[in-house]
């Protein structure tokens, strides 16, 4: 049986569409249609963006209640979202491929765990600062939530990456209209089902469909939106960034990477191999912060090239449902087809392919690729600067600590990274010259508690932890005699 919806969440309730139009989604593992939603047009785009609006501006709406309100109410939005957790999964596995396995523990999880997080942060940070004035008086520095956030996120995490932003948006006392990918919109749209029945005042969380040049486009450039929130490529991400410069607008990019694990020559490699499906190939590698391009020490090269290639080759791949799955198929034809096409450049490049290359034996239905490990080549190669989006990996050699920084130092992007080494502080020291966002030692787990974001090619601002409410806040300062 497919899930189809015939409206969009806007204003507090399911409402007609003026679009014709469908976005028909499909299985990423057996290519069946599960359903079909709304394509969103101008004219729901503005509905969506008046109904934001309203609420935000109501004189005594959801930016003007007190944050211990906001909190309760934001408390039974993360009861909903919990109660609806195991279907949130099987809507993203469905749809992306993503392994059970690993949806539980994510796009099943971390959504209420994060709207909890935000409502008491935000309650917490109540209330105005005064300071006094270094020229007469005082300053009362306030705190206001910043108005209506536009929210546009990928398929690859899109429950977690639409609450990196609904979250503090909504403890901000911001109001929200989200787009998910045409990829992953039934989950999206069962976004819209909690927030009826945990009774968020209409408007508040609106959500519609629409491909990234319609609805996209014409949300994050829409007058009545004060803010955008974006995750997905760093070429959309440079557009959306160009127009929100045009407009004086304020947007955070979340964006591509093609992270570094730096292997130190002390590495217990039992520990790093048993942590690499987490830090590389997690989600079947379309993830943006993954370490995808391995630095391993001349001297034991072939020791560790062995023992990833061993560890790869164990991993097993077919039906996202089965718990026992690690690797999943890829969200599309499409997508297989770029990965193919990157580890085919692999090997015309001089790489060596250890383990995969192909398709999976058995797997006829769905698009599913090898988890693969390209040795012998330089951080020169294709395989090493692009963002392949996909379960494959790079190993590169090199010679010293300074070689290793500056090799994961060579690329346009800086999102995430990992170093490995049975000398901690050894380390955290060379974790901080590596110009990046974040940086793991010996794993990589983020924290909801703290910062994350990217520079150089891999974006702008940060989400996460109390930096992530601040951009969903502006700054207001009221002088005093």
């Amino acid at each position: 049986m497919t899930i189809d919806y015939d409206k969009n969440y806007v204003g507090g309730q399911w409402i007609p569409t003026s679009s014709t139009d469908r976005i028909t989604v499909t299985s990423a593992s057996t290519e069946e249609v599960l359903g079909s939603v709304p394509s969103s047009d101008g004219a729901d785009v503005d509905a969506a963006v008046s109904a934001a609006r309203r609420a935000f501006d109501d004189p005594t709406g959801w930016s003007t209640w007190d944050p211990a309100r906001r909190r309760a109410a934001l408390e039974r939005f993360a009861d909903e979202l919990e109660a609806r957790s195991a279907e949130f999964v099987a809507r993203v596995s469905g749809q992306n491929g993503m392994p059970v396995k690993v949806g539980r523990r994510t796009e099943g999880a971390v959504p209420a765990a994060i709207v909890r997080y935000y409502a008491g942060l935000a309650q917490a940070q109540d209330g105005e600062e005064i300071r006094t004035s270094l020229v007469r008086g005082s300053t009362v520095i306030g705190n206001r939530p910043i108005g209506v956030v536009a929210a546009v996120v990928p398929w690859n995490f899109p429950q977690i990456l639409s609450f990196f932003k609904i979250a503090p948006a909504l403890a901000a006392g911001c109001t929200v209209v989200l787009k998910p990918a045409s990829e992953t919109v039934l989950d999206a749209f069962l976004i819209g089902e909690a927030t009826a029945a945990a009774e968020l005042p209409p408007g508040v969380l609106n959500i519609i469909a629409g491909t990234g040049r319609g609805a996209g486009q014409q949300l994050v450039t829409h007058p009545g939106v004060d803010k955008v929130g974006f995750t997905g490529s760093t070429e959309v991400g440079r557009h959306l960034a160009a127009e929100c410069g045009r407009l004086i607008r304020p947007i955070t990019l979340e964006l591509g990477g093609k992270s570094a694990a730096v292997v130190l020559d002390d590495v217990d490699v039992d520990q790093f191999t048993r942590s690499l499906f987490e830090t590389s190939f997690i989600n079947s590698g379309q993830s943006c912060f993954i370490s995808t391009r391995i630095l391993l020490p001349r001297s034991r090269y072939t020791e560790l090239v062995d023992a990833i290639t061993d560890t790869v080759r164990s991993y097993r791949i077919g039906d996202p449902f089965d718990p026992a799955t690690l690797i999943g198929p890829l969200v599309s034809a499409g997508q297989r087809a770029s990965v193919e096409g990157y580890i085919e450049k692999g090997r015309a490049e001089g790489g060596r392919i250890t383990t995969g290359g192909g398709r999976p034996a058995g797997l006829d239905r769905g698009w599913y690729v090898e988890p693969s490990v390209i040795a012998d080549v330089d951080n020169d190669a294709t395989v090493s600067h692009e963002e392949i989006f996909g379960p494959v990996v790079s190993l590169i050699p090199y010679t010293d600590d300074a070689e290793a920084v500056a090799l994961a130092n060579a690329s346009d992007y800086g999102l995430g990274g990992t170093v490995w080494t049975a000398d901690v502080e050894r380390g955290r020291a060379l974790a901080s010259r590596v110009v990046t966002g974040s940086i793991g030692v010996n794993g990589f787990t983020m924290d909801l508690g703290s910062p994350f974001g990217g520079v150089k090619a891999s974006g702008l601002g940060r989400e996460l932890g109390p930096e992530g409410l601040a951009a969903y806040r502006r700054l207001q300062s009221i002088y005093l005699p």
